[in-house]
């Protein structure tokens, strides 16, 4: 069973860093495609960033410059460094593995006060 395991959420003021972790368990880790999307309340879940096989990475515009997703293989863990966060970022963050069939983490709470 394939299981994967955000941590890292948490409060923080506007300007800030946050660091997501995803680490995968009961699977290879993929190669292929791996990603941090986020739902904030109301809203659509959409994606942050996307890192595929080559480590091509892909951002949305508005986190651009600010977030980077990164991956280390031996620890089968998937990251996300936030910097300069605002409070537009709140939202719960989630980790996918796969694109056609996806396996997805039970999310964590990220609060940016203003």
């Amino acid at each position: 069973q394939v299981q994967l395991v955000e941590s890292g959420g948490g409060v923080v003021q506007a300007g800030g860093s946050l660091r997501l972790s995803c680490t995968v368990a009961g699977s290879t880790f993929s190669n292929d495609y791996m990603g941090w999307y986020r739902q904030a309340p109301g809203k659509q879940r959409e994606l942050v960033a996307a890192i595929l096989s080559g480590g091509i990475t892909n951002y949305a515009g508005s986190v651009k410059g600010r977030f980077t997703i990164y991956r280390d293989n031996l620890k089968n863990t998937l990251y996300l460094q936030m910097n300069s966060l605002r409070p537009e970022d709140t939202a719960v963050y989630y980790c996918r593995m796969g694109l056609f069939v996806a396996n997805w983490g039970q999310g964590t709470q990220v609060t940016v006060s203003s």
